[in-house]
């Protein structure tokens, strides 16, 4: 993990999908664990996906926080 991903993660959009729009680190602990359970897409998508479900999955999307209001 690296800075630049957390960025990413409040700055990115879902691009498909029922939360299509929505930014990554808004989606919701269900969708993350359904990703987590039947596979990640593949790439850059699939990596932050990952991401956010581990910062979901132990509680730590506080981290995020300050950088909502820095974007």
């Amino acid at each position: 993990m690296q800075s630049e991903d957390l960025e990413k993660l409040v700055n990115w959009a879902m691009p498909y999908g029922k939360y299509k729009g929505r930014l990554l680190a808004d989606l919701p602990g269900h969708y993350l664990n359904w990703f987590a359970r039947t596979g990640f897409p593949a790439g850059e998508l699939g990596r932050l996906l990952a991401l956010m479900h581990e910062l979901d999955h132990n509680g730590l999307t506080g981290l995020l926080g300050p950088l909502r209001k820095a974007s």
